[in-house]
């Protein structure tokens, strides 16, 4: 079962920010033009793949001679597996395990890597007609093959032979061998294109073997009777249409879910222009902390659940300053005992108000309530300390006072970035959780977050 366009939530309301982008992305990206980086993939991943599988089509040395109606009858039946994509994760895999493990016992080995692209070209053009693929990306096709090659090395080391279930150990080292072979050409593929690391990618063939682990025995029983009456793969195909229902089903819900995410995100980033409306440093300030909360979250290697948290808390952990008066706002001098109050009291304030929202934002209100605790426990309301704090109110904690310092105020010139940094190392382990301050650090460092203009 090939991957395919895989990217770096199950969506809402479980999922977060970067799901609902990626999902977005990996169904747009058949209809984008091609980027410069997306050639240099088609030229080193799929060109290698076009000439290794030309060496073994030429270097093969077979008995096996299916006829040319089998051959067609095939690829036919593979281009059309190929196009029911069932969405994983945050991509897709497709049902093609059980039309390929037929071919490794019906076909020369050395040439099913060509049959399998040439399917897969059929395929592509299938799309292009009928609007699902631009037809600049046709070259993409030739990347998708790469799976094909480790089974194909294994079985063909030790001999061409018939299905046996004495065989066994050696089906699962041809198996394992397709999972490296295809895991390593879409890391290649993804850093070349999108930087994706390579742990993004070992978790999303996690999420895929268990499925190309069932349907491998199913593609090995039918390739028994397939091997000398190739009609029998005819028996998977009431087992791939019911895997296209499920396909469309599995869709639908998804979108219904990412419908459900974007609403209560667009929810949060309306309260956030509220808080903006009424005082714009506020509103500016919230959207910088989210822009780095998220980059620090993912660079602590947080998951999209708290991903999600991590956006929400951070848009909305000024959200009960719209109860507090704008003169104790901007007041350019010091503030009053009761007037500090007032302020402390608004992140009370905020849990309350997201309380009454209920649902996914109500389940962010404790950490809204957290995101002003410092990690000595001197913060407020709670005077909660180290991990009795959560870690993404530790998050938005740091995050908010960086875009603090490095943001203008009527009554302060904004510190220089270099300044910024030196304090947040200098109250690491006081007001900042060191493993936070540290990420904040490496992400600034590094450049790895646009700042609002305003900022």
């Amino acid at each position: 079962m090939e991957l395919l366009e895989v990217r770096g939530h199950s969506p809402p309301p479980a999922s977060g920010p970067l799901e609902v982008r990626a999902f977005e992305e990996t169904r747009a990206r058949p209809l984008e033009r091609l980027t410069a980086h997306d050639q240099l993939a088609v030229v080193v991943v799929g060109g290698s793949f076009v000439l290794v599988a030309l060496l073994l089509a030429a270097s093969a040395h077979s008995t096996r001679t299916p006829t040319w109606w089998a051959l067609g009858f095939f690829v036919a039946l593979y281009a059309f597996a190929s196009r029911l994509e069932y969405e994983v994760g945050i991509g897709s895999v497709v049902p093609t395990q059980l039309i390929f493990t037929p071919m490794l016992f019906i076909f020369p080995l050395g040439e099913v890597p060509l049959i399998v692209l040439s399917a897969l070209i059929v395929a592509s053009v299938v799309d292009v007609v009928t609007g699902r693929l631009k037809p600049s990306r046709l070259g993409v096709t030739t990347m998708d093959g790469w799976h094909t090659v480790g089974p194909v090395l294994v079985l063909g080391l030790a001999g061409e032979r018939p299905p046996r279930l004495e065989d066994g150990a050696l089906y699962v080292l041809a198996l394992l061998a397709q999972f490296a072979f295809e895991l390593t050409s879409f890391t290649v593929r993804d850093w070349i294109t999108r930087r994706v690391k390579p742990r993004a990618q070992l978790r999303y063939l996690l999420q895929t073997a268990p499925i190309d682990l069932a349907l491998a025995p199913l593609g090995l029983a039918v390739a028994f009777p397939a091997r000398t009456h190739p009609l029998a793969i005819l028996l998977v195909v009431p087992l791939i249409w019911l895997l296209r229902i499920f396909a469309d089903e599995r869709r639908s819900r998804i979108d219904s879910a990412l419908e459900l995410s974007e609403a209560y995100r667009g929810t949060a980033f309306l309260l956030g222009d509220v808080v903006e409306a009424d005082d714009a440093y506020t509103g500016l300030h919230s959207r910088d902390v989210v822009r780095l909360s998220i980059a620090v979250g993912e660079e602590l290697g947080l998951d999209e659940i708290h991903l999600r948290d991590t956006e929400l808390t951070a848009l909305l952990h000024d959200i009960g300053k719209i109860r507090v008066s704008a003169e104790i706002i901007n007041k350019p001098d010091g503030l009053s005992p009761a007037e500090r109050e007032i302020i402390d009291r608004h992140t009370i304030v905020g849990e309350e108000m997201l309380r009454q929202v209920g649902g996914l934002l109500g389940s962010v209100g404790h950490l809204v309530r957290s995101s002003h605790e410092r990690w000595d426990g001197a913060g407020y309301p709670d005077r909660l300390a180290g991990e009795a704090i959560p870690l993404v109110a530790r998050i938005v904690s740091c995050c908010d006072a960086y875009s603090a310092m490095t943001t203008a105020r009527p009554y302060r010139l904004a510190l220089s970035q270099d300044r910024a940094l030196h304090e947040l190392r200098a109250n690491a382990g006081t007001q900042f959780d060191p493993r936070v301050a540290e990420a904040l650090v490496a992400v600034v460092t590094r450049g790895g977050v646009e700042r609002p203009i305003d900022s």
